[in-house]
């Protein structure tokens, strides 16, 4: 075959990968927005109050300060987002520990609430049952960055406590999924 009757063919080839690649950059979505640091630059979370307001808030913005924490690699700042004797908190900091002696630290954590229900709520204690999953997440270090698996949608009871002006997590515990808890109760076994 001559090769000139090729060069159409290639062409047409290359300009469609070309437009290709176009629309997928410009149809990719905004990444997520990077966690707020306080004004003094310290890479502490930032405390300051928020506009928003209600349940999904309140979870979002703790959500939102524990990224920050996780970004610094600041262990302390994570500790102040849990209660005092926090089983949770215990288990997040010694997770953010384990990468910081690795010299990695997690940047663009983003958890991303599939579903909320508020289970029990008054002035200083909030309830929700939430089922949600980690996405976007970096761990950076000397080299380049990796990406973190997609985190598998799980389901648990988080009990918030305000801690001064201040929501902190008291407790989370893993909530049985329906499918989990049916098949355990229909399995039977014959004589």
């Amino acid at each position: 075959m001559d090769p000139r009757r090729l060069l159409p063919v290639l062409t047409g080839v290359a300009c469609a990968l070309v437009v290709a690649t176009l629309v997928v950059a410009v149809a990719r979505p905004d990444p997520p927005p990077r966690p707020r640091i306080d004004a003094a630059g310290s890479g502490s979370p930032s405390a300051a109050p928020r506009t928003r307001t209600g349940p999904a808030a309140v979870l979002a913005d703790w959500d939102e300060r524990r990224a920050a924490a996780w970004a610094e690699g600041d262990a302390a700042a994570l500790r102040r987002l849990y209660a005092d004797g926090s089983g949770a908190g215990a288990a997040d900091v010694r997770l953010l520990r384990g990468y910081l002696r690795r010299g990695l630290r997690v940047e663009g954590l983003t958890t991303q609430v599939l579903a909320l229900r508020v289970a029990a709520r008054s002035s200083n204690r909030l309830a929700l049952v939430v089922t949600d999953r980690v996405v976007g997440a970096e761990a950076v270090g000397a080299g380049s960055p990796v990406a973190l698996p997609v985190g598998r949608p799980s389901t648990r009871r988080v009990v918030l406590v305000r801690d001064g002006g201040t929501w902190v997590v008291a407790e989370v515990r893993d909530q049985d999924s329906a499918a989990a808890s049916t098949s355990l109760t229909s399995s039977s076994s014959k004589s």
